[in-house]
């Protein structure tokens, strides 16, 4: 059995050297968007979103349909583009729409955060800059989410707002009537006001597809201990509310909870006040469960009916004909809480979560600017999920009843094994049954031209972006994974686990039979890929690997439909399966593998592999250390049949003169010693590619050309192949593909 790469003590991966003299320079230039490109996927998307109505739920309520009922996924992109000029944002979505993305998610925050402004002044640029958006969007046939509120922001003395000036204003939204009163008039200007690019309110406007409350926020998760104490007042006065009309009177509460006292009480005032976040993540019994059950019931039905109202507001009062989703955030503890957060978006219609891969140790500033900026001198290590799967930003269960989205997720900056993003994410959300992907963020129109941050300077060098997806191995790798993804290319998988979880339960805190919380700090989760149950009897997360996984509120009692999946888990071998056996982890390897009959590929540490991949109609040789190489069909048919045929590679990219040093760095509360690098330069654009050395052996007698593409899908050179009498194509690829089309 060969070793596992897991260590509580430390974390090992295999580093893949970049050296620039193996590299190609990734210099897109300007694309003038004409209709020689060979690569252009615009053709997937209507000639203008929403020409057939507004996106709604399929009949069971777990899928989007557009307006004629055509079903729908979005392979989306959060954007930041809305505060650019106009030429940039028609840029930007005709790139969208040609890389193959049908749904971009404006996250934003339109209210005015200027310290002068009023509470309910609203930042018009902000939103005249998504007005222009809109239209641009529309004319790509790309649909449009937005969430209008993030509290994200020190709060301006002049709002008047109680305890929170010069404090972020968590909370605020689910307490504070003003805040609300707020919300609804930098809403009600936002989406009831005409466009004037569009003609339409976006009230009226089907372009805009889902219309989120806000962004990252919740009772339940530990900004809750920064909640002002004039606020924490007003919610205890509610939590005494509550109490009082389920017991009939504080001290029934109080009796009921066999006298549990607490620093906050104050009963002569008629106040039971609100345990620590804290107490509600730990393990407790007696009287202070008892009073835990109490606050959690209180907690989740107060967070339930504010969206509940405020999806009301929205829809009866303004209008909103879009379709509504409350947040995508966490709670303090995901395994006892989790359940609850989800059962609070349940109010509205869509389900949503934000997950990145990239545990906590992978990047570390010493000046603490880690969350927003990559400097000289940050340790940084680069993971791939390959050899940690659990790792991976879509291992969640899906809500029945409700489509599920991943509103943000990335393989964050500076990982080296960015590629595997985009293939990893479209096959596994399409085995599972997810309804929409969006890549957090893009910064720039297509790809960045200058990542430097040039108004700081660090140890000698100017930083570099962190947050954005504008980088040849993240939006480069999108149009595979597009087709893949939009097409359908990947079988869905039928239910592997459904849990149902009675409310009782979830107030009781209990941990969720399928646990699909992120996984993050220096721990070791080997144990639970190689057997169906984990230590304390429920079902291992590996499921969520394997097939679809769903969970259901009941208001009765637990159920839980486990399909056996132990032939899936190949210990020895360490290999997983999916139910479909298309989709294939080699963990032990760092090797996945999708072998579709319309799309075939491999991702991972090849060379060290063995350099040779034999899929169903494709055989992929290469001694790149890491790569990933896809076989996607263009044009319905499988790869043995097809005339068309995209080949997509993706390796690793830094930019140039980009250099580190190995270093190590203690992290958690053990301090426990994790492996890395330090960066030493940051080096300078533009990026350099390592080169692509593969061979590819097709199944496939109707292919008889392939033209090499440049990296904006036009042609470049053809590429000689060679083929015998029994119709086996063979391809040596040139060093700088990234895109090569067969033909006929």
């Amino acid at each position: 059995m060969r070793s596992l790469i897991f260590s509580a003590i430390l974390v090992a991966v295999p580093m893949v050297a970049l050296a620039e003299s193996g590299t190609w320079a990734f210099k897109p230039g300007d694309d003038a968007f004409t209709d020689d490109a060979l690569l252009d996927l615009r053709y997937l998307n209507e000639d203008e979103s929403g020409q057939n109505g507004f996106v709604r739920l399929s009949e069971d309520g777990d899928d989007f349909v557009l307006g004629d009922g055509t079903p729908a996924r979005f392979w989306a992109i959060g954007t930041g583009l809305y505060s650019k000029s106009a030429e940039e944002m028609e840029e930007h979505c005709r790139f969208l729409a040609k890389i193959g993305v049908n749904m971009a998610r404006l996250h934003t925050t339109v209210c005015n955060k200027k310290e002068g402004s009023k509470i309910t002044d609203v930042n018009q640029k902000t939103i005249d800059g998504i007005f222009r958006f809109l239209a641009a969007a529309k004319k790509n046939g790309i649909y449009v989410t937005i969430s209008p509120f993030y509290g994200h922001f020190n709060t301006p003395e002049s709002w008047e707002l109680e305890g929170y000036t010069g404090k972020y204003p968590w909370g605020a939204l689910f307490i504070e009537e003003r805040m609300q009163d707020a919300y609804k008039v930098w809403t009600k200007k936002l989406y009831t006001t005409v466009n004037p690019h569009t003609g339409l309110a976006i009230k009226d406007d089907p372009t805009v597809a889902i219309i989120q409350v806000h962004n990252e926020d919740s009772l339940l998760f530990w900004t809750n201990s920064r909640i002002p104490d004039v606020s924490m007042r007003k919610l205890e006065r509610a939590y005494s509310d509550f109490l009082t009309e389920k017991y009939g009177s504080l001290a029934a509460a109080s009796k009921a909870w066999d006298g549990h006292k607490w620093k906050r009480d104050d009963l002569d005032n008629g106040i039971l006040g609100l345990l620590d976040i804290y107490q509600m993540t730990m393990d407790v019994s007696g009287r202070l469960e008892k009073r835990l059950r109490d606050q959690t019931e209180f907690y989740t039905t107060y967070q339930r009916d504010f969206y509940a109202r405020m999806g009301s507001y929205l829809r009866d009062d303004l209008g909103c004909k879009q379709l509504l989703n409350a947040t995508n955030w966490q709670t303090a503890n995901n395994l006892k809480m989790k359940a609850l957060e989800r059962y609070t978006y349940d109010a509205l219609d869509v389900d949503a979560e934000n997950i990145y891969v990239g545990r906590g140790y992978a990047h570390k500033a010493p000046d603490g600017t880690h969350g927003y900026r990559i400097n000289k001198g940050d340790f940084i290590v680069s993971e791939s999920t390959l050899y940690k799967p659990l790792d991976l930003s879509t291992t969640l269960k899906q809500t029945v009843g409700h489509p599920t989205m991943l509103t943000e997720t990335s393989w964050k900056h500076p990982n080296l094994y960015q590629s595997e993003g985009p293939f990893l994410v479209a096959a596994h959300t399409s085995l599972t049954g997810f309804d929409a992907a969006f890549w957090f963020s893009a910064g720039a129109a297509r790809y960045e031209k200058d990542m430097a941050r040039r108004f700081w300077t660090i140890n000698g060098e100017h930083p570099i972006l962190k947050w954005t997806f504008s980088t040849p191995m993240h939006a480069g790798m999108l149009p595979a994974n597009s087709l893949l993804f939009r097409e359908g290319y990947v079988e869905q998988s039928d239910v592997l686990v459904k849990e149902v979880r009675s409310v009782e339960s979830m107030y009781r805190r209990e941990p969720a039979p399928l646990d699909d919380r992120e996984i993050d700090g220096v721990t070791d989760e080997s144990n639970l890929l190689t057997s169906t149950k984990t230590p304390d009897g429920r079902i291992s997360p590996v499921a969520l690997l394997v097939g679809r996984c769903v969970s259901e509120i009941a208001a009765e009692e637990d159920d839980l439909i486990v399909e056996d999946f132990s032939d899936r888990l190949d210990a020895e071998e360490q290999t997983i399966t999916s139910t479909t056996d298309e989709l294939k982890w080699d963990y032990g390897d760092g090797i996945f593998t999708l072998d579709a009959p319309a799309a075939q590929g491999v991702t991972g540490f090849l060379k060290k592999a063995g350099g040779r991949f034999e899929l169903s109609d494709v055989t992929i040789d290469s001694t790149n250390d890491y790569a990933t190489v896809q076989l996607v069909s263009m044009d319905g048919m499988s790869l043995a049949d097809s005339e068309k045929i995209l080949v997509q590679v993706g390796t690793t990219a830094r930019r140039t003169g980009w250099s580190t040093k190995p270093t190590t760095e203690a992290f958690g509360r053990n301090k426990e010693e994790v492996e890395g690098e330090e960066i030493t330069s940051l080096g300078e654009d533009p990026y350099q590619i390592a080169n692509t050395q593969v061979t590819l052996i097709l199944k496939n007698s109707n292919i008889s050309k392939a033209m090499l593409l440049d990296v904006n899908g036009y042609p470049a050179k053809e590429v000689g192949i060679a083929s015998d009498k029994a119709g086996i194509v063979h391809v040596t690829l040139p060093e700088d593909t990234m895109y090569l089309v067969l033909s006929k």
